[in-house]
């Protein structure tokens, strides 16, 4: 028996194989190395390079590895880059996944985790924003996990097949042991920039608007440590075996901050007086999200173990700094 983890050599993928090897599961990683990289996944663990929209690969990986529960973290992520290339999002993270849960249910998976984002509710009128409130997202790329959430419930109505949707909040930080963390070059992640920059990788880093209806003018997240989200897919996928109705949880801490911030934080955890620039607000950003967490809390019985704000900041600078060095020697 096997748990089948999509875009496992990615960021969050790839904590989520370490938390499942570390559990004594056996673990298969399908990626494309896309954006994955085939080192972040440990040995333990089996690599098929190839593309979750491919049915018959998937369904012969199903077969040969005895896969009984998927947890589905493939897809693209950045905002700015949805809204210049919808089509191509709709693809990658509806299409690809309609794919992907048509080949679940043809060969007999019951228990799917879907990642899914916090991007689905758009600019909330409300915040902490629970799992209840309407969904309005502001990007394709929140319209394309949102989508994906839908076919999830009709597949699960239709078939003998449950799923967890996890609404991810802004996701940062690294594997406190130093095993994995971002990677990904060029990629946009408030925290992960500014480390870069603390390190001197950036010569400076921008701040995307600064006329927010906040406290201070920029945007305001809920910022999760990997290791906390990573905890709560494998709540998750307990829950799951353990009978439990398919459903969707926010993954989230409930509290807020604002870029500048965080910008505070990685230049006080640091120590460095780092290069910041205003500029204009980008397409399909929301002022304020915050997680209502409560749901995930009383259902899955999660409590977070990494949510200081100078603690997901020292993990994501070791981590800049480990990759750096890992750069140079190779």
């Amino acid at each position: 028996m096997a748990v089948l983890v999509t875009g496992g050599a990615g960021f969050i993928g790839s904590h989520m194989v370490l938390a499942l090897l570390d559990a004594g599961e056996r673990v298969v990683v399908l990626d494309n190395l896309s954006t994955g990289f085939r080192w972040a996944v440990p040995p333990a663990a089996t690599l098929v390079v190839g593309d979750v929209g491919d049915q018959d690969l998937v369904r012969t990986v199903i077969r040969k590895y005895g896969v009984k529960a998927i947890v589905h973290f493939a897809g693209s992520i950045v905002v700015p880059e949805s809204v210049a290339d919808p089509l191509g999002y709709y693809n990658n993270n509806t299409v690809k996944s309609r794919a992907l849960m048509e080949a679940a249910v043809a060969t007999g998976i019951r228990h799917f985790i879907f990642s899914s984002t916090a991007a689905v509710y758009g600019n909330p009128l409300e915040n902490p924003v629970s799992e209840t409130a309407t969904p309005a997202p502001m990007s394709p790329y929140g319209w394309s996990k949102l989508m994906t959430e839908v076919m999830l419930a009709d597949a699960a109505r239709a078939h003998d097949f449950r799923y967890v949707a996890l609404r991810y909040f802004n996701v940062a930080g690294a594997d406190p042991k130093g095993r994995s963390g971002q990677s990904t070059p060029r990629a946009t992640h408030l925290i992960k920039v500014a480390c870069e920059t603390a390190l001197g990788q950036r010569a400076h880093m921008d701040v995307f608007g600064t006329d927010y209806p906040t406290h201070d003018g920029t945007c305001v997240r809920d910022y999760i440590h990997v290791s906390d989200l990573i905890r709560a897919h494998v709540a998750a996928l307990d829950y799951l075996r353990s009978g439990g109705k398919s459903d969707v949880f926010n993954c989230g801490y409930s509290k807020g901050f604002s870029v500048l911030e965080v910008i505070d934080a990685v230049k006080r955890v640091s120590g460095v007086n780092f290069d910041v620039r205003l500029s204009p607000r980008r397409a399909g950003d929301p002022a304020a999200i915050v997680a209502g967490s409560q749901k995930i809390r009383d259902a899955l019985g999660w409590e977070p173990r990494n949510d200081e704000l100078d603690e997901i900041v020292g993990h994501a600078l070791a981590w800049e700094d480990q990759l750096a060095r890992f750069k140079i020697a190779s």
